[in-house]
């Protein structure tokens, strides 16, 4: 990507939030079925959408925040190799988790649990926060110039 040149390109846009999503739902399932899975009987879509399975109550549902938390983690990762700017990560993160929150009201309703939101905002925060640090990292590393030197 040429980062002074502005160009619209909204195809490139819809997949790069595309391809963040599907990389975060990706995420997500493998620290559920690691975290969770050891738990429960079976894995089901009841804990990436639904908000009663966020809850500090049991252990279960301790470790499905913690994996919600891991998955905003590797997201910053994810930005930072998808998006590469630093200033478009709080806009692609925040893209992410809204769409989240359409899909979790479509499947259980308005979620109704302060857990949820605390835990949901806390990943966006991080998410958005970390990405922009490893992208401002990444911009800001040195070019590697080789010399050519010539043997007379």
């Amino acid at each position: 990507m040429f980062y002074g040149a502005l160009v619209w390109d909204p195809w490139l846009i819809v997949a790069q939030i595309v391809c963040l999503q599907c990389l975060y739902y990706l995420t997500l399932g493998i620290f559920l079925a690691t975290l969770v899975g050891t738990r429960v009987s079976r894995i089901s879509l009841v804990y990436f959408f639904d908000y009663a399975t966020l809850t500090v109550s049991t252990t279960t549902g301790l470790c499905v925040i913690a994996s919600f938390l891991l998955t905003a983690l590797a997201g910053a990762g994810f930005l930072v190799y998808l998006i590469e700017r630093a200033k478009k990560c709080l806009d692609f993160a925040a893209t992410l988790y809204i769409l989240h929150l359409f899909i979790c009201i479509a499947y259980g309703g308005w979620p109704s649990s302060m857990t949820w939101w605390v835990v949901n905002g806390t990943g966006l925060v991080v998410m958005s926060l970390l990405g922009e640090y490893l992208c401002i990292k990444r911009e800001l590393r040195e070019i590697p110039i080789t010399r050519l030197r010539s043997n007379v």
